[in-house]
Parts: C-alpha cells; sequence; structure tokens
C-alpha cells in the first residue's frame, strides 16, 4: 500500500510539472499569436512583408521587412483618413521619440480625388516643409483601397548596425493642394507614437546573436511587433507537451 501511495504521489507530482509547463508555454505563445496580422492583403507593388504590427492608435497598421544585408526597411503603412479629403502618415523620428523632428512618408488625397506620395521634414508643429529627407528614400508610391483606408509604400536606408527605430504615424482630415493641414490633437493623435524592432524581420541572414548568460530569461517580443517562426516553434511546443500529457493517461 506504502508502495502504490508513492507511486501515486509520483505519478500525480509528474503530471502537475508537464502542466505547469504547458500553461508557461501558452503564455508566451499567445501574445505573439494575438500580434499577428493576417491574412496579409494583397497590396499593389505585390510584395509580402515578413513581419506587421497593428499600430495601437488611429487604426493603423504597419507591414515591413527589413533587410540587414544593406540596412534598408521596406514597408507599407495603412490608416483609415478621418475624412473624404484627409492625409495619412508614417515617420521615422532619428533625434526623438515625437513628431518634431520626424522625416515623414505621406499619402494625401487631394481635391481632384487623386492620392499623391510625399516626403516632408517636420521641425515643428507649425512648420511642415515639403523636402528630401535625412535617410534615402526610393520606391515611394500611395493609393486608397476599400473603405477609406489610405496605404504608403516605401523603402528607406538605415544606418548600419540599427537594431530598433522611432515610428510616428498620423492622419489628418484636410488637404490645402499638396500641403498636409493640422491634425486633431487628440490622445490618440498625440499617442501615436512607439519603437520599431527590426530584429526578426529579416528578409535575409542576420549576424548571430551573442549566447545568453546562464539562467537569464530573454527578454520578451517588443509590444506589436510579430516575428515570423516563433508561432509556428511555440505551437510545436505546446503539441509536444500535449503528447506527453496525453501518453501520461494512456490516449496514445
Amino acid at each position: 500500500m506504502a508502495a502504490d501511495a508513492a507511486a501515486g504521489a509520483a505519478a500525480t507530482t509528474t503530471f502537475l510539472s508537464i502542466l505547469l509547463s504547458l500553461a508557461t508555454a501558452l503564455s508566451l505563445l499567445s501574445p505573439s499569436l494575438a500580434l499577428t496580422c493576417s491574412p496579409q492583403p494583397s497590396f499593389p507593388n505585390k510584395k509580402n512583408y515578413s513581419s506587421c504590427t497593428p499600430l495601437p492608435y488611429l487604426n493603423a497598421t504597419l507591414h515591413f521587412t527589413f533587410d540587414h544585408a544593406n540596412s534598408s526597411l521596406s514597408l507599407a503603412f495603412s490608416a483609415a483618413r478621418p475624412s473624404s479629403g484627409g492625409w495619412v502618415a508614417w515617420a521615422i523620428n532619428p533625434t526623438s521619440t515625437g513628431m518634431v523632428g520626424a522625416q515623414a512618408l505621406m499619402a494625401l488625397k487631394t481635391s481632384t480625388g487623386s492620392v499623391v506620395a510625399k516626403t516632408f521634414n517636420i521641425s515643428s508643429y507649425h512648420s511642415i516643409v515639403e523636402s528630401k529627407l535625412s535617410f534615402d528614400v526610393w520606391d515611394l508610391s500611395a493609393d486608397e483601397a476599400a473603405g477609406g483606408t489610405m496605404r504608403l509604400f516605401a523603402s528607406v536606408k538605415v544606418p548600419a548596425g540599427t537594431t530598433s527605430l522611432n515610428q510616428v504615424w498620423q492622419v489628418g482630415s484636410a488637404v490645402d493642394g499638396t500641403r498636409p493641414k493640422i491634425h486633431d490633437m487628440t490622445d490618440a493623435n498625440k499617442n501615436s507614437k512607439e519603437g520599431l524592432q527590426l530584429l526578426g524581420a529579416e528578409s535575409g541572414p542576420a549576424p548571430a546573436p551573442a549566447p545568453a548568460p546562464a539562467l537569464v530569461q530573454a527578454p520578451a517580443p517588443a509590444s506589436g511587433v510579430s516575428r515570423i517562426g516563433e508561432g509556428s516553434n511555440g505551437a510545436f511546443l505546446v503539441l509536444s507537451l500535449a503528447f506527453l500529457v496525453s501518453s501520461f493517461f494512456g490516449f496514445y
């Protein structure tokens, strides 16, 4: 009897250990899956992007691929314009985290109904100057999708060794010719900024990361960034753990 009790206690301990491992795997996997943008829409440039992040404000989304080989970022930004003749913008701020100093790509709906793509240097809230940016931009274009969503497409050069960017995005309700008028100052407009992590969005091989110190937990992925491959690896782990649990009870 004592032997049976000991065996039962050991089996219970093993089962609880497996359940704990399964719960831990699910807690790590769920945020990554929740942040995946799928299915990927069909873009007019016929491109597929390796990563996607639903941006937390202004109903905006960024699809992107980072090419480590030539330090370039290929992107498709989309957001719903707030009126029939508005504009949307996505920008990199090389020096700060806000709008001032941002180097912006904009899609503008003109009075003729056409959509044009332009670049603007935002030196202050009252000075938005159309000009070349502080980094190279190519393949810049824009269009309007169903439901009033405007989209920007571009590739931009980033400094070698860059692993993250300060991104800013915005929408406005009016255009004067081909110049944007000031946007609303709601909390959503003011908070439309966050870091963009480039590691994990590469289209080519990146340098091997340094080994993690023993017993140090790796940092969690940045909010809003979906990394291709993490979901499949996590799913494999969960299925393996589920198999162990099922095997324990003799289901297989």
